[in-house]
């Protein structure tokens, strides 16, 4: 494997409704496996959920952690999914390692489960489960700035066999899921849309105009309808943080009747 920084932002979809074959969640799925099908397969995989916000960098540094249904109100057999990938001690106290090295109070978490942040689309991606996975934290400041930060520590870990996964959505109004669609709604829902794209994708942004912008998103057209709180969005910081590069490959795809956008990078150095 040549040595680069592999990283990719999924919109996760709703709960566990993309296992259960739902038609608004076809395009995610398709998008999912394809993917997984181009890319080549990782030794380890660390992921930074949307679903677990901690005061400092938190990691799951359990050998086999169990799964939390960080979801309600959902069909029975959504509790009884499984997905058994192993842990990665080792990759857990590597990253906590150069989180700390940054500057962070990074705290290894031997306790904590996988949400459905992570075992969502890997079950997707990766239905053996047999790649080890740990899960990394937000903080729950919800700073944009500090998740930069963050994903740049990562760059550390130097493992070029690693695939970091930001999991959260790149639209993520809760309220507008279940609110019927009108022009308006549409029209702030693709404006987001279009900036993000441009964002993460333009090359004749310099790499400080890309980091700005998304450090100052939420002057980003309807930013805050998309977003009401930045918990979805703060993946894609951290793997802009750690990739410090356009990405290599854009997804527009709908999910849930929403405009919605995946990003992968694959960045030498």
């Amino acid at each position: 494997m040549s040595n680069q920084r592999r990283a990719l932002f999924l919109s996760h979809g709703g709960g566990p409704l993309p296992l259960l074959g739902d038609p608004a969640h076809g395009e995610m799925v398709a998008c999912l496996k394809d993917i997984a099908a181009t890319i080549e397969r990782p030794s380890a995989i660390a992921v930074v959920s949307a679903h677990w916000e901690a005061s400092q960098p938190s990691i799951t540094s359990a050998s086999h952690p169990p799964l939390i249904y960080d979801y309600s109100g959902f069909p029975k057999e959504s509790y009884e999914i499984t997905y058994p990938c192993p842990g990665d001690p080792p990759l857990a106290q590597t990253v906590a390692e150069q989180l700390t090295n940054a500057g962070f109070a990074a705290h290894l978490d031997g306790a904590r489960g996988f949400d459905h942040g992570l075992f969502v689309p890997l079950k997707i991606m990766y239905p053996d489960a047999d790649i080890p996975c740990i899960q990394v934290s937000l903080v729950k400041t919800l700073n944009a700035e500090e998740h930069l930060r963050l994903g740049q520590a990562l760059q550390g870990v130097g493992d070029p066999s690693l695939l970091l996964i930001g999991s959260g959505f790149s639209f993520h109004n809760m309220r507008a899921f279940y609110t019927p669609d009108t022009d308006e709604s549409k029209a702030m829902n693709e404006a987001f849309e279009a900036w993000l794209l441009e964002t993460c994708s333009d090359p004749q942004l310099s790499e400080a105009e890309r980091r700005q912008r998304l450090a100052d998103w939420e002057t980003a057209p309807f930013a805050r309808y998309c977003h009401p709180r930045a918990e979805h969005l703060l993946p894609l910081h951290v793997c802009y943080g750690f990739a410090a590069s356009a990405c290599s490959r854009a997804y527009g795809l709908q999910i849930l009747k929403k405009q919605a956008s995946m990003f992968l990078w694959a960045v030498e150095g």
